[in-house]
């Protein structure tokens, strides 16, 4: 039986518990900033506890979420692989929910809960908003592979209350890609750079799309001009992934490595003497060619789309980019859609060529 207590908080604001009683189980409870919120809470647990779906476990009741996210980040993280840059920012987002919902039993959390936590974070700069629907969705992201630990491995949890969840809608990612004048300007500015190394990281990035990261970590270890291939062994989500190069960009690279340098084994180095750093390098050449909303990212896009209209499916763009899922390839898959047309047009040109 489900209980609801009006209490009065220390600022004069009421504040609602729900308690929920149900023979056989544990007393579970609950505190909104709304009466509605409370009744509806109690009501779906009570649901869920008579039918069997939601039975807490003593540990859900013991411990506390700041708990469980101390176990994660104390030793769950640091032996999950995961790259240093990518270890902060989780540490950094969880921490934010340990000061939002960090006292609350494993128990007690909610779906409605962290819903609230969720708009909260968006909008109201009082803790720590507002923040773009993809940040948001981040923050969700790395609390639901907390909670899946402390479900799956610690059995801290029954199942996790993210399931009920829902993601914010994020604006269509940004593709800004090199028309052919452009294209010509950048690689004419970038052979002109002070910095020779230069010209072949473009070269490299537009025939492989390969992120910057990438190819500024790129070793000539990694690198077999004979069959003109290179193996990125740090990519973005931490797979090693090997690109053709072919054509021109083999030519560029071939010459590069009989200039190579001999005390460093990466391929392109940031900065040989006092010549620019790459980076600034590059910003120059886009001054030089009157590149406009532009950045080094948007040459992985131009060669995306390249190899879309030179026929290449969404799961070949998956793999060749290095995407773990398609939704990220799916920007692409009007020009693809555009190959496709043309191939199925001449296909009907022929086949009912004698039915005019």
């Amino acid at each position: 039986m489900a209980t609801i207590q009006k209490r009065q908080r220390k600022d004069g604001a009421a504040s609602y518990r729900a308690i929920v009683r149900v023979h056989g189980h544990p007393t579970i409870w609950k505190t909104f900033h709304r009466k509605l919120d409370a009744e509806r809470w109690a009501q779906d647990v009570e649901a869920d506890l008579h039918r069997g779906r939601w039975a807490p476990t003593t540990d859900s009741l013991r411990r506390t979420v700041a708990e469980a996210i101390d176990r994660y980040l104390d030793h769950t993280l640091p032996l999950s692989g995961i790259k240093d840059k990518s270890k902060a920012t989780l540490r950094l987002q969880l921490r934010w929910w340990a000061e939002a919902i960090g006292k609350h039993r494993l128990a007690q959390l909610s779906a409605p809960l962290i819903v609230q936590w969720r708009d909260r974070l968006a909008t109201d700069p009082k803790y720590g908003g507002p923040v773009s629907p993809a940040t948001v969705n981040r923050y969700l992201a790395a609390l639901s592979a907390l909670l899946s630990i402390a479900v799956k491995e610690w059995r801290w949890l029954e199942r996790s209350p993210m399931e009920g969840v829902g993601r914010m809608r994020e604006p269509p990612g940004r593709v800004r890609c090199l028309t052919d004048e452009e294209r010509a300007r950048l690689l004419q500015a970038c052979r002109a750079s002070t910095n020779a190394g230069l010209y072949p990281l473009v070269v490299l990035a537009l025939s492989t799309g390969a992120r910057y990261g990438e190819l500024a970590g790129l070793r000539w270890v990694d690198v077999d001009l004979k069959r003109g291939r290179a193996a990125f062994q740090e990519t973005k989500n931490g797979d090693r992934r090997a690109v053709p190069i072919v054509g021109h960009a083999l030519e560029v690279m071939q010459e590069w490595a009989k200039v190579r340098r001999i005390d460093c084994d990466l391929v392109i180095p940031d900065r040989v003497g006092r010549e620019h750093t790459l980076r600034v390098a590059f910003y120059k050449a886009m001054e030089a060619a009157k590149l406009e909303n532009f950045r080094f990212h948007d040459l992985r896009h131009t060669a995306a789309s390249y190899l879309a209209m030179s026929g290449a499916t969404v799961s070949e763009l998956a793999e060749i980019l290095g995407h773990k899922t398609l939704q990220m390839v799916k920007r692409y898959s009007h020009l693809t859609e555009q190959h496709t047309a043309r191939i199925v047009e001449r296909m009907n040109a022929g086949i009912f060529e004698n039915q005019r």
